[in-house]
């Protein structure tokens, strides 16, 4: 087997091991940098919902909810929960992946009715009021689901609506009826904001910046792989044949044959210079017997 050929295969196996172990943690960093950059996204989302609830609160709701008006009309979006959700809506038309819920224990909507593991969450912030933000993930029948979580408090703006049905506007009461949604407490915490996300989204981003990885590298080490053999071809390989062919000449008794170029200081130019002593000397040696 030739030189080149040798120093290729020693330069794929150690690059590829090299390689190998690299893109394993690789991949391993990049489904978790997806996965913290997907919750960020969920996070931002969040802000947002409560940012929508604030001004509803702050903006929205006093101007519908004067009392000539509140006496005759019921306006759903000067609910902050419910302005925030409609809002989330349009949002999802640009990122259909992620689900907002205002998931409440006895909502007025029954949409805000909590599954199983939502109530689950809720009753978690209610044990430890402390816990202002829960991240977590679940397993779903279409796979792992990450989600975000905050606590819903009962403001005492709210409970002008949800304290009894008899404090609560007509027209709400016409709309949503009198039996959910009341009995709430001041600073109560009565649900949860929860914004979810299927674990496919990050794995796709990282398998996606992870087979960019791949065609990247790969081109630079088929490149440099190249490079290498060009420069082994020149400084090593050459020289070295034409040594051998040196010797192989001068094994047949032919010892005319020209100085290989010895001017440098590496390896190979002491091996030329070497060379070549050792074919004056045994052109004086071959000269001296033949003279005897």
């Amino acid at each position: 087997m030739k030189l080149l050929i040798k120093f290729s295969l020693v330069f794929v196996l150690v690059f590829g091991a090299g390689f190998g172990a690299a893109a394993w943690m690789a991949r391993g960093f990049l489904r978790q940098n997806a996965t913290d950059q997907v919750l960020g996204n969920a996070e931002l989302m969040m802000e947002t919902a409560l940012a929508m609830r604030t001004y509803t609160q702050k903006q929205i709701a006093p101007q519908l909810t004067r009392d000539e008006l509140r006496k005759r009309i019921f306006f759903p979006q000067t609910v902050p929960a419910y302005a925030a959700t409609e809002s989330f809506t349009y949002l999802r038309a640009k990122f259909p992946e992620y689900s907002y819920k205002e998931a409440t224990l006895n909502p007025t909507n029954l949409r805000d009715r909590p599954l199983d593991w939502e109530a689950d969450i809720i009753r978690t912030f209610r044990d430890d009021p402390s816990d202002h933000r829960i991240v977590g993930h679940r397993e779903t029948p279409t796979g792992t689901s990450w989600f975000l979580a905050r606590p819903i408090t009962a403001a005492p703006a709210c409970l002008e609506c949800h304290s009894t049905p008899s404090a609560a506007p007509a027209p709400m009461i016409a709309v949503y009826g009198r039996d959910n949604g009341f009995g709430w407490k001041p600073n109560e915490i009565v649900g949860a904001q929860i914004i979810s996300v299927p674990s496919s989204v990050p794995l796709a981003m990282a398998d996606k910046a992870f087979r960019a990885m791949l065609i990247y590298v790969g081109s630079v080490a088929l490149l440099t792989l190249i490079a290498l053999d060009l420069a082994l071809a020149l400084i090593v390989v050459r020289p070295v044949s034409k040594l051998s062919r040196m010797a192989d000449r001068i094994s047949q008794g032919d010892t005319d044959v020209p100085d290989l170029p010895a001017g440098g200081g590496d390896e190979i130019s002491i091996l030329a210079g070497s060379f070549n002593r050792m074919r004056v000397s045994l052109a004086k040696a071959l000269k001296l017997l033949e003279s005897e």
